[in-house]
């Protein structure tokens, strides 16, 4: 069973699926109303686990009611969640969702608790990272987090994996502690300075981001699967074609699977394409964690 740790955000998700997508100033009805839990980290743990992983995941919720609610639902899922703080001044993180006809999405979040976890406790959870094969980490918390999060990975002999989701303002100074940097191909545009979404640009933007220090750079393209930049020319693994319904928790589906599967498959292609198929599978629902699929299910869609 892999043992993968992830350190990052837990919210409470507010999604409103409506016809299209408003433009500025603009009120678009006749939507439905979903409540779910998110945030990119406790999204990443609970994938991880319903692909069979043991997991455990590092993080902060407020002391309110929707924070026990989050530790109450990631529990019932098997991910051990003594690392998550509890925050007696911030709320826990709250995110607005709109998701159009076509799956595409608007995504507004108030971090609140997200924000208080330290450097300090991440450190203090040095057992573990010691435990972890793979740790994971993302970026709606502190940049200082983070950066502690990948040094104690390296220290540990971990592989880690940063999603740089959402890309912060100042950059990233740790990119010589990540083994799988897996932006999408906005993210890698803006991180890099390479401007285009496209297959060519996507090349050139993971070269700069592994000439900064990165390892590999796997940069997520949506239905045209992922590129990826390592020691080799940069090769393409395609996505299963889905319907897609929302793509809301997709990446965070290919972030969690990629973490099992580095563990469980020899080959690198392998690995991305059973982290494909489960962020296609994700599309297909709405939601966030209600969407990320189980082992069954991406095991039939990789092949």
């Amino acid at each position: 069973m892999p043992r993968v740790l992830v350190v990052g955000s837990a919210n409470v998700d507010f999604t409103v699926a409506v016809p299209r997508l408003p433009r500025p100033g603009e009120t678009v009805s006749e939507g439905t109303l979903l409540v779910n839990h998110g945030g990119k980290g406790a999204n990443q743990a609970v994938a991880a686990r319903r692909l069979g992983a043991d997991v455990r995941l590092i993080g902060c919720v407020g002391h309110d009611a929707s924070g026990r609610e989050i530790i109450a639902a990631l529990d019932a899922e098997g991910i051990g969640t003594a690392g998550l703080a509890a925050s007696p001044e911030a709320a826990t993180g709250t995110a607005l969702i709109i998701v159009d006809g076509d799956g595409r999405n608007q995504i507004a979040v108030a971090p609140g608790a997200n924000r208080a976890l330290t450097a300090a406790h991440v450190r203090g959870r040095a057992d573990d990272f010691a435990w972890a094969e793979v740790v994971v980490v993302s970026c709606e918390v502190p940049p200082a987090s983070v950066r502690a999060a990948l040094a104690l990975g390296r220290q540990r002999s971990a592989i880690t994996i940063l999603n740089p989701a959402p890309v912060p303002e100042n950059g990233l100074d740790c990119l010589d502690l990540v083994d799988y940097l897996t932006p999408n191909a906005g993210e890698a545009a803006r991180l890099s300075g390479v401007g285009g979404e496209d297959r060519v640009s996507a090349a050139r933007a993971g070269a700069v981001l592994r000439a900064r220090g990165a390892r590999c750079v796997v940069v997520t393209r949506g239905e045209h699967g992922v590129l990826a930049c390592g020691d080799e020319p940069p090769w393409s693994v395609p996505a299963p074609a889905v319907a897609v319904v929302d793509t809301t928790a997709a990446g965070d589906a290919f972030n969690g699977a990629l973490a099992v599967g580095l563990i469980e498959r020899a080959r690198l292609a392998d690995a991305l394409r059973f982290a494909n198929a489960a962020a296609a599978l994700a599309c297909t629902r709405r939601g966030a964690q209600a969407s990320l699929p189980t082992r069954a299910e991406v095991d039939r869609a990789a092949g």
